[in-house]
């Protein structure tokens, strides 16, 4: 008998223990500041901002984080924030720059099989590609800032002649990158002034513009030096898009609607066709905040997919737009 009672006492005391080890730690100062300074960010600067229950946001989100002791362990509370925000654009890149979160549930860019565009005299092509930057070792690849501006001007001036009866600019695969090296270097094709805006979810536009050579956001962002004109100052320009079309290239996706003489050809894009701004952590960690949604010159809002004027596989698109340009 007095062995069928250690038993149990052996067995309670084992589930007693089991539990206490297994009740949540609290949570650590320095893990919960930094939920509390993304969350704060996130609450004054998202797009999203007056749509969101923010007393529910913040309980789901400290209680996703609850026992959290170093900022890796707050990563699975960042990501449930990210998801939270339902901009689909937003994304946190730790300070090591190895560990990337993303709140992208909706928007997949689709790649879609590359349909060579054939040389056809009289019509100008530009592929416009997606601009370089900085591996995670810090390795550059590919052209960035001005020298990808001053590179697409000098395809540009390398093409242009009187008798051209327009333009092909190929944005099909371009997933993004910085938009104002782009916008400068399109910009003699694409045409002086306003190109488009940025809302923010109180109404306000904030107009971006090309400009002799500098692509502005109310203030000049690159300047190319001596920037080309075109011999034809408002030719036809036909643009061709794919499902792979993301971020800053659906930016100058929209920076061509409402020209005058184009067209473009092809499947909608990705569907991120929002602005975001970088907000740096307290441990150097960047935050990549939706923050406004894009508008063309029209003052007409985007956000998600921009359509072409032809929803077209990629092979017909290449047709077709050769067609329109040489009517």
């Amino acid at each position: 008998m007095k062995l069928y009672y250690f038993l149990i006492w052996l067995v309670l005391s084992s589930l007693l223990s089991c539990k206490k080890e297994d009740s949540p730690t609290v949570t650590s100062p320095q893990a919960q500041a930094y939920i509390e300074e993304v969350v704060a960010i996130m609450q004054r600067y998202s797009v999203n901002r007056k749509q969101i229950d923010w007393n529910d946001f913040k309980q789901k989100i400290t209680g996703l984080a609850n026992g959290a002791q170093t900022i890796a362990d707050t990563y699975p509370a960042i990501t449930l924030a990210l998801k939270m925000l339902e901009d689909n654009h937003s994304s946190y890149v730790a300070a090591t720059g190895g560990r990337v979160l993303s709140g992208n549930t909706k928007a997949i860019c689709v790649d879609f099989a590359p349909v060579k565009v054939p040389e056809t005299d009289g019509i100008g092509y530009i592929h416009l590609p997606s601009s370089g930057g900085y591996d995670a070792n810090g390795v550059k690849y590919g052209l960035i800032g001005l020298e990808y501006a001053q590179h697409i001007q000098a395809l540009i001036k390398q093409q242009d002649q009187p008798a051209l009866k327009g333009w092909i600019i190929d944005l099909r695969g371009n997933k993004g990158g910085d938009m104002w090296a782009m916008l400068a270097g399109v910009g003699p094709l694409l045409g002086e002034g306003t190109v488009g805006y940025f809302m923010d979810p109180d109404g306000n536009y904030y107009p971006w513009s090309y400009t002799n050579g500098v692509a502005s956001e109310r203030s000049p962002i690159y300047t190319v030096a001596n920037p080309y004109i075109l011999q034809n100052p408002a030719p036809k320009i036909a643009l061709l898009t794919d499902g792979a079309v993301a971020s800053a290239a659906e930016g100058i996706t929209i920076a061509f609607k409402a020209r005058a003489n184009t067209r473009s050809f092809g499947p909608a894009t990705c569907g991120v066709s929002t602005s975001n701004a970088p907000f740096y952590l307290s441990d150097g960690a960047l935050l990549s905040l939706t923050v406004g949604i894009m508008a063309d010159r029209t003052k007409k809002v985007y956000g998600g997919p921009v359509p072409s004027d032809e929803n077209l596989s990629s092979l017909t698109a290449v047709q077709k737009a050769i067609e329109w340009v040489s009517q």
